[in-house]
Parts: structure tokens; sequence; C-alpha cells
């Protein structure tokens, strides 16, 4: 049976990224009073606003399971954080400002389009996690939020996992082992790429090495010596980039050896 609201039918359009628990999220934004669990009534009102508005336009299939699963994710992440005893923030986010803009929308709508804009759907739901992770940090305002999502637009999911691995090295310490310099293989040479563009983002530290007067040779970067930067703890927290899969943070750190 055809769901009566469009942007009910748009988050369990997700279902193949996000699985299950799609029909789940829906019931809370659109039926709470049948949910089993809750959600703040701001925030599902936000994502309700959200997934109307998405709905009422003809989207690519494959762009609208997108944006329905990182909605449904933002709902899972938001009942994760509320369980943790983290509250929905009070300061006005959701207030209706000049022009009719809320602080909340402005952020889902930017998680929404770099949600259909991920063609590696892997990305899709630590987006959805952004969403919700904002909601939850007074600390962070709409436009430190954009900028979050403007450092991660370009990167790639191995790039994702690289800062998971590096934001989780006191649990799991990285390798001792030097990144090859200038890999022959694609695939290793790609992971270098990887990395070093993370470097130059001033998402990782140290810094990318600058060639020594006279040539000397310069020291061995290890990934046991890589640190998250301050921009870089900024994507990992908001992506909750802890949530990243050990097996696909194994994967990219072998791709580096």
């Amino acid at each position: 049976m055809t769901s009566p609201e469009p942007g009910r039918a748009l988050i369990e359009s997700g279902f193949g990224i996000a699985g299950s628990m799609t029909g789940s999220a829906a019931v809370l934004v659109y039926s709470p009073a049948d949910a089993a669990l809750q959600l703040d009534d701001r925030f599902a009102a936000c994502l309700r606003d959200l997934a109307d508005d998405l709905a009422g336009g003809a989207l690519p299939r494959r762009e609208a399971a997108r944006a329905g699963a990182a909605l449904a994710f933002a709902v899972e992440h938001g009942v994760s954080l509320s369980r943790r005893d983290r509250h929905v923030r009070s300061d006005g986010f959701f207030t209706e400002r000049a022009g009719g803009r809320v602080a909340a929308r402005e952020v889902g709508e930017g998680v929404l389009l770099a949600a259909r804009a991920s063609a590696d759907e892997r990305r899709v739901r630590n987006l959805g996690y952004l969403l919700a992770e904002v909601v939850f940090s007074p600390d962070v305002d709409a436009a430190l939020a954009d900028r979050a999502l403007l450092l991660t637009r370009s990167l790639t999911w191995r790039q994702l996992a690289l800062l998971a691995a590096v934001g989780r090295r006191e649990r799991h310490p990285l390798p001792l082992t030097p990144v090859p310099v200038d890999p022959r293989g694609w695939i290793a040479w790609g992971a270098a790429e990887d990395l070093t563009d993370l470097q130059r983002a001033g998402l990782l530290d140290p810094p990318v090495a600058v060639p020594r007067p006279g040539g000397a040779a310069q020291p061995r970067l290890r990934p046991a010596d890589l640190r998250l930067t301050r921009r870089g703890v900024l994507v990992h927290r908001l992506l909750a980039l802890d949530f990243v899969h050990a097996d696909d943070v194994d994967a990219a750190l072998a791709a580096l050896a």
C-alpha cells in the first residue's frame, strides 16, 4: 500500500542504503505516537519538513534514495544520542529568523544536497549523522556545520576511513611501517595520494614535507606519526567517524602498505 505522505515514502525509499530501519525512522518522523522510541518533536518536525520539500520535486531515483537514507540515519543517530543523555539544543536553532530561514533546516538542506551527490553511498550514513550531531551540539552553529560540509565534499570514502583510523589511534595503534614513496602499484599510489591530500587540506598533521636545501633525505612518514588537526577533529566529530566499520579502516590502512 502506498504511503499517503510523499515525505514518508522518501524516507522509506532509502531502504536499499539504510536497510529496514528506514521504516522505523519514517514512523518516528510521521507517526510518533505509533513508535516504540521517541525523537524530539522539533527535530522530527524539521526532518518532516525536509522530506516533504524534497518529495515535492522530481528527483532521480538514486538521489531520492540517498536523501531518504540520510534522513533515516539522522533519526537513528538522534535516538542514539538521546539514549546517551545528550539533549537537543534549545538556543533558537529551530526558531524562524528574518526571511523565514531556520538554522536547522539550512544545515539539513546542506546535508541532503551532499548526500544526493554521493555516488559512493557509504558516505550517506555519516552525512545523516552530521545533521543529528549538529542538532545535539550547541557549540556548533550553522556556519561551522557548513564549513564541515565544505571540507568533506571532495573527500573520498577512503579518506574518511583514514581520518577514522587516526581518530581512534589511542584505542587501535597505527602501523609503524613507513608509507611507500611513489609506490609502483596503482592502488597504493592512489591511497598515498589520498593521504597527501588530507595533509594538504589541513586535516592531518604533520604537513606534507617540503624538500630540504641540498636534497637532504626526508624522514619517512609512518601512519603512527599522523594526528588529527583542529579541522580534522571537526570533521571526525561531526561525521561521527568513530562509527566507520573496522573493516573499512583496515582496508584503507592496508592500501597504504
